[in-house]
């Protein structure tokens, strides 16, 4: 691969040796193990902060794809931008994204298909330091062994804009779709338990009132998914839904994380 992105926050945000990452990984999911019966994913909404924090919140999600080793190929990975303001959303302009498990090969053919819209563009500045997609990859990278990536970070963009780019690779069971994004931020913990309440039971309605970036700070692409999975029949289940305060930290300021699945209907036509 000609040209990968290294990786920017491990050894912050998650662990930076390769053998103490996937054990902590293989830790995390072994301690979310889901119940058998349940079907792989369409989507998740996942976390994104420090493993410390809400790795336990995401291994509820990640745990749901173990079933799926082998079929889900590509993994449509959405998260808000935090360093660089972007105006719509931004491809890499790599090949690759590097974590210490290893490289995940770039979707060429999906970036070329979703690179035609007017609201995509390619900013090597947007994804250099971006932690909300880059965190999500040793999990991906544990349970799904060999898949393709196609990263976005989300920037001043519309629900129809962000819908728009996801039916672009919407796929079939091949393909997952991420989303990712923590909630309220530094309320307190009664505060936060409040109002994640309220947020996630938002999502899980498929409400059509926009998130605003209080409740959920990647806000722009949930209300983009949530669009594109109300056309599309798509199902939620809350799988985890707790705060910085009942994980690893203060009670007085918190941030607050949630574990979301969707299901397509069996009987939606794809």
């Amino acid at each position: 691969m000609k040209h990968v992105r290294p990786a920017a926050v491990a050894g912050s945000f998650y662990p930076g040796q390769a053998r103490i990452l996937a054990e902590e990984v293989a830790a995390l999911l072994k301690a979310a193990a889901p119940p058998l019966e349940t079907p792989p994913p369409k989507a998740l909404i996942v976390p994104h902060a420090g493993y410390v924090y809400s790795g336990a919140v995401a291994a509820h999600a990640y745990a749901l794809l173990q079933s799926a080793t082998r079929r889900i190929t590509r993994v449509v990975l959405l998260g808000p931008a935090h360093r660089v303001a972007v105006r719509g959303l931004a491809l890499p302009d790599t090949d690759g994204f590097a974590t210490p498990l290893g490289v995940v090969e770039i979707d060429a053919a999906g970036a070329r298909a979703v690179r035609a819209l007017p609201q995509v563009t390619t900013s090597a500045s947007a994804h250099a330091w971006e932690h909300s997609l880059e965190v999500q990859l040793p999990f991906l990278q544990n349970v799904l062994k060999e898949f393709k990536l196609l990263p976005l970070v989300v920037g001043d963009a519309t629900p129809d804009e962000v819908a728009e780019v996801l039916e672009q690779v919407w796929g079939g069971t091949e393909t997952l779709i991420v989303i990712s994004s923590d909630l309220s931020h530094y309320l307190s913990y009664e505060d936060a338990r409040r109002t994640d309440s309220r947020t996630a039971h938002a999502i899980l309605a498929l409400e059509g009132a926009p998130l605003d970036h209080e409740q959920a700070c990647g806000a722009t692409p949930v209300n983009g998914f949530l669009l594109a999975a109300r056309r599309r029949g798509l199902h939620a289940q809350l799988l985890d839904l707790r705060n910085s305060g009942d994980t690893a930290g203060s009670r007085d300021r918190v941030v607050g994380y949630a574990a979301i699945a969707f299901q397509e209907d069996a009987t939606h036509d794809h």
